[in-house]
C-alpha cells in the first residue's frame, strides 16, 4: 500500500490494484499480475505508479496517459520506488530491488537502461526515495545513495543482529529531503545529511550524514511518520501471560514520541484494535502517512486503520463526553478560530445545564454571566427554568441590571420570591438595583400588603422609604425616615432639597438628632428661616436652646433678636454657658440678666452684671458676703484697678484674720502692705501672718532688686548708644558736586573750585552754604538745622564746617 494527498494505492495477493479515496470508495483499478503485489510507488504528483509483484514482473505507467514500462526478471522483486518528480521528462528514473538494487533511467531516445547501484548483502528490504536522495535497507544496515553525484554517502549498520531482517524489517521515512528516519527492531536513529566543507573534500563524497539523535524503544517498530517535530511510531508489542508465562501477541500501539538527544518522551499511546492481531508478526504491519492532510494509515493483513492528528473539536467532544464541561468550555474560548463543530454558546448552555442537574445552582447562575452575556432571550429563558426548580434566588444577584436589561416581569418575579420568604434579601435587591428595572408602583403596594400584616417591621418600613424615592415620593420617604429615626434622614433631605417639606417637622428632627439638626438649619438659613425654627419649637424650650446657643456660637450678631430670651434658656437648660453668654453678648438687657440672675441667685453672673453696670462696689460687696472668696475679691479689684474698691476690701477683710492673711499674701503689687498692717487691731491673731510678712519682704525685695537690675540695664543701653553716635558723628561726610544747600537750592560747592567757600553739614547730613545760615545770637549762639528742627526730629545740632 502508498499513499498519495488524493488518494490510497492499494495491492492485494491476486495481482490486483485498487484506488480508494479517503473515504474508502473504491475510484479505479488495475489488473498488474496473476499472483502476490509485493510494492507499490506513487511520484509525487500522483500521476505515475510503479508497481513489482511476487512473479518478477516491473510495471510502471501513467494512471492518467498511456505512458508504460514493463520488465520482467528470473526472480521476485520485492521493493520499487519511482522519482518523486517521475512527471518531468528529465526525472524519468525508478528503483528496484531484490537481490540487488538496480537503477532504471529512460535516455534520450526512450530507452531504458539499468545499472547496479548495490548488490552482495542480501536482499534489499526497503526503498524511500526524496528528492536527489535514496535510501534504502538490506540484510547490513542502511545506504543513502546521492543520484546526482552518482554516489553512496553513507552506511548506517544494523543494530540488532540476532533479529531476522524478515521478521522485523527495517522501517525508513523521509521527514524532509536531508532527514532520514530509521527504525529498526527497538532501536530508532535520527540521521541529517550534510554538505561537506570544501577543504574536506578530497577524494570524499559531497555530502556526508550525522546521526542527531539515537535512542532505544520497549517494543518492536513496524513503522514510523514524521509529526512536526514529534515522531508516529507504529508498535508491535508482546507480553508475557501471567498464567502460563508464555509470550503472546498484544494489540499494535500507535505512540506519539518526542525524540531527544538519546532517549524520547512518550506524548501519548493507544492501542489498535485489528482482527486477528493475535496470529500477526511484526512485519505484518505497515505504517504510511499523507502529508498534505496529516492522515495516518495503519495497515494490517485484515484491516486498514486510519488516523489523523486530533484537532480542537475532537478535543471538545472528549471532554464533553467525560463531562468536563468547564474545560471543554475553555479550550473552545481559546480556539474558537480554529473550532468548526462547536459553539461556545451550545458549549456553555450545557454545562449551565450539568451543573444545575448536579445541584450547584450557585455555580450555574455566576456561569451565566459569562455564557450568556447580553442575549436577552437567553437570559429569560434560563430564569424561568431557575424558577421551576424553585431557585429564583440563586440567580438573582447575577442579572444584567444595565446592558442589557430584561422585562421588568423578570425582575417583578425575583422580587416577589423574596418578599414571600426573605426581607433581608429583598431589601439589598432593592438597594443594588436600579428603580428603573421593574415597575416601582406594584412592588409598592406589594410591600405595603406585607405592611398590613406586620406593620412595624423596620426592614419593611425602609425599604418602602427607599422605593419612595426612587418613585420620587420624598415626602412619603421622609415620614418614614423620621418615623424610624434613620441616619439617611439628613442625606435624603440635602441630596433632595427637601427644606420645603420640614418645615413642620423639625422637632421630630431635633428629637432624633439635634446636633446634626442644628447643623443643617444653619447651614440652610435661606431655606428655614431662623424666626420659622424659633417659632416651631416655641414648645421645646429646650430645643430651641440648643438652636439659638449654636446660633451664638457662630455669629454672635445674627439672632440679636433672642438674646433676651436666651438669658432665660441659658438660665435654664445650660448654667455654665450663662456667663460666657453674657460676656460675649452685646445686646442682652443688662436688666433683664440681672434680675433673673438675682432671681436664680446665680452669684457670679450676678457680680459680672453689677461690675458692667458700673456697680463695682455692690459687686465686690456680693463677692465677699456671698462667695467669701478673698482671692476672687482681690482678683475682682485687681481687674477693675479703682483704689477706693481696694479701700472697701480692706475695710470688709480688717476684723477677719483669714481675710487678712489673703490680703496680706496678694495686695502687694498694688496697694501699700502699710496702710493694712497700720490697721490691724493688736492683739488679733492672725494665721500665718508671719510667712505673710516675709513674702510681703520678699516682694519688696523683689521689686528693689528688679529696679536695680533695670536701671543698669538702662544705664548701660544709654552709655552704649552715646558711644555709638559719637563714632557715627565723628565720622566724615562726603560732599561732591551733587549735592545742594537746602536752603538756596543750588549746588553746595562753587563752579569755581579757585573761589574761597564755607559750607556747614550738620550730623543730619543736611547741606548748608554757610552765608544761608541765620547768624548765630546771644540768645541762641548754636546753630541747628532748620529742615530737622521744623519736622520735629530734634536739632542736628552738631555741625561739621568746611572752608577754603
Amino acid at each position: 500500500m502508498t499513499v498519495h494527498d488524493k488518494f490510497l494505492a492499494l495491492g492485494t495477493h491476486y495481482g490486483k490494484v485498487y484506488l480508494l479515496d479517503v473515504q474508502g470508495n473504491i475510484t479505479q483499478k488495475f489488473d498488474v499480475s496473476p499472483v502476490k503485489i509485493n510494492q507499490i510507488s506513487l511520484d509525487e504528483s500522483g500521476e505515475h505508479m510503479g508497481v513489482c509483484s511476487e512473479d518478477g514482473k516491473v510495471q510502471v505507467f501513467g494512471l492518467y496517459s498511456g505512458e508504460e514500462f514493463h520488465e520482467t526478471f528470473d526472480c521476485p522483486i520485492k521493493i520499487i520506488a519511482v522519482h518523486p518528480h517521475f512527471v518531468k521528462s528529465s526525472c524519468k528514473q525508478f528503483v528496484t530491488g531484490g537481490k540487488k538494487l538496480l537503477l532504471f533511467e529512460r535516455s534520450w531516445m526512450s530507452r531504458w537502461k539499468s545499472s547496479v547501484l548495490h548488490e552482495g548483502e542480501g536482499n534489499i528490504r526497503s526503498v524511500k526515495w526524496r528528492g536527489h536522495l535514496i535510501a534504502w535497507a538490506n540484510n547490513m544496515g542502511v545506504k543513502i545513495f546521492d543520484i546526482t553525484s552518482k554516489q553512496r554517502i553513507t552506511n548506517v549498520p544494523r543494530d540488532d543482529i540476532s533479529l531476522r531482517p524478515d521478521m522485523y524489517p527495517c522501517s525508513l521515512c523521509w521527514k524532509d529531503s536531508v532527514t532520514l528516519i530509521i527504525g529498526w527492531g527497538t532501536s530508532v536513529k535520527i540521521c541529517s545529511v550534510k554538505e561537506r566543507h570544501a577543504s574536506e573534500m578530497r577524494d570524499l563524497p559531497s555530502r556526508y550524514v550525522e546521526i542527531v539523535s539515537q535512542f532505544e524503544t520497549e517494543f518492536y517498530i513496524s513503522g514510523l511518520a514524521p509529526l512536526c517535530d514529534q515522531l508516529v511510531v507504529l508498535s508491535y508489542v508482546k507480553e508475557v501471560s501471567e498464567k502460563t508465562e508464555r509470550e503472546y501477541c498484544a494489540r499494535p500501539r500507535l505512540d506519539i514520541i518526542q525524540p531527544l538527544s538519546e532517549t524520547c518522551e512518550e506524548i501519548s499511546s493507544d492501542a489498535l484494535t485489528v482482527r486477528g492481531f493475535q496470529e500477526n508478526e511484526c512485519r505484518d504491519y505497515h505504517l504510511e502517512y499523507s502529508e498534505g492532510e496529516s492522515l495516518f494509515y495503519i495497515v494490517s493483513p485484515r484491516d486498514i486503520v486510519v488516523a489523523k492528528e486530533r484537532d480542537q473539536d475532537d478535543h471538545i467532544d472528549w471532554l464533553l463526553e467525560k463531562k468536563k464541561y468547564e474545560e471543554a468550555l475553555m479550550a473552545a474560548e481559546i480556539s474558537q478560530k480554529n473550532i468548526k463543530r462547536h459553539k461556545i454558546l451550545d458549549i456553555g448552555l450545557a454545562y449551565i445545564n450539568h451543573l444545575v442537574e448536579k445541584g450547584d445552582y450557585d455555580i450555574a447562575a455566576r456561569k451565566c454571566q459569562k455564557i450568556l452575556g447580553k442575549n436577552t432571550a437567553l437570559w429569560e429563558c434560563e430564569v424561568y427554568k431557575f424558577k421551576e426548580i424553585g431557585q429564583l434566588k440563586a440567580i438573582s444577584p447575577y442579572l444584567p441590571r444595565g446592558d442589557p436589561i430584561l422585562k421588568p416581569l423578570i425582575y417583578e418575579m425575583i422580587l416577589h420570591e423574596f418578599l414571600e420568604s426573605d426581607y433581608e434579601g429583598f431589601a439589598t435587591l432593592i438597594r443594588e438595583w436600579p428603580g428603573d428595572l421593574y415597575n416601582n408602583s406594584v412592588i409598592v403596594q406589594a410591600v405595603r400588603d406585607h405592611l398590613k400584616k406586620d406593620s412595624q417591621n423596620r426592614t419593611l418600613l425602609k425599604t418602602l422609604a427607599e422605593l419612595y424615592t426612587y418613585d420620587k415620593n420624598y415626602g412619603n420617604a421622609l415620614e418614614i425616615y423620621l418615623t424610624l429615626r434613620h441616619k439617611d434622614v439628613f442625606q435624603l433631605i440635602h441630596k433632595h432639597n427637601l427644606f420645603s417639606s420640614i418645615k413642620d417637622k423639625i422637632v421630630l428632627l431635633m428629637d432624633f438628632d439635634s446636633e446634626k439638626a442644628v447643623d443643617m438649619l444653619l447651614d440652610n438659613e435661606d431655606k428655614i428661616s431662623i424666626k420659622k425654627v424659633v417659632e416651631e419649637l416655641e414648645d421645646r424650650p429646650e430645643l430651641q436652646h440648643v438652636y439659638l446657643h449654636k446660633l451664638f456660637k457662630r455669629d454672635h450678631h445674627k439672632g440679636q433678636r433672642y438674646h433676651e430670651k436666651q438669658i432665660s434658656l441659658y438660665a435654664e437648660y445650660d448654667r455654665p454657658n450663662l456667663l460666657p453668654f453674657l460676656r460675649d453678648s452685646t445686646h442682652c438687657p443688662l436688666e433683664k440678666a440681672l434680675e433673673i440672675c438675682q432671681q436664680r441667685n446665680f452669684v457670679e453672673e450676678t457680680v459680672y452684671l453689677l461690675s458692667r453696670m458700673g456697680n463695682s462696689r455692690s459687686a465686690l460687696k456680693m463677692i465677699m458676703e456671698e462667695l467669701q472668696d478673698v482671692d476672687k475679691a482681690i482678683e475682682f479689684a485687681k481687674e477693675q484697678d479703682d483704689g477706693e474698691l481696694w479701700e472697701d476690701l480692706i475695710l470688709y477683710s480688717i476684723d477677719k484674720p483669714p481675710f487678712i492673711t489673703g490680703l496680706l499674701n496678694n495686695i502687694g503689687t498694688h496697694v501699700d502692705p502699710i496702710l493694712l498692717i497700720h490697721r490691724i487691731k493688736e492683739g488679733m491673731e492672725i494665721p500665718n501672718l508671719r510667712d505673710s510678712l516675709v513674702k510681703i519682704l520678699q516682694d519688696y525685695n523683689l521689686q528693689i532688686l528688679l529696679r536695680e537690675g533695670c536701671k543698669k540695664i538702662l544705664v548701660a543701653d544709654s552709655l552704649s548708644l552715646l558711644k555709638k553716635m559719637h563714632r557715627t558723628q565723628m565720622k566724615g561726610v562726603l560732599v561732591d558736586e551733587e549735592n545742594i544747600c537746602e536752603s538756596c537750592l543750588s549746588p553746595i560747592l562753587p563752579s569755581d573750585a579757585a573761589k574761597p567757600f564755607s559750607v556747614v553739614v550738620f550730623h543730619c547730613r543736611h547741606m548748608f552754604h554757610k552765608e544761608c545760615l541765620p547768624v548765630p545770637s546771644m540768645s541762641s549762639p548754636a546753630q541747628f538745622c532748620g529742615i530737622c528742627s521744623a519736622k520735629h526730629r530734634g536739632p542736628g545740632s552738631a555741625i561739621l564746617e568746611m572752608k577754603k
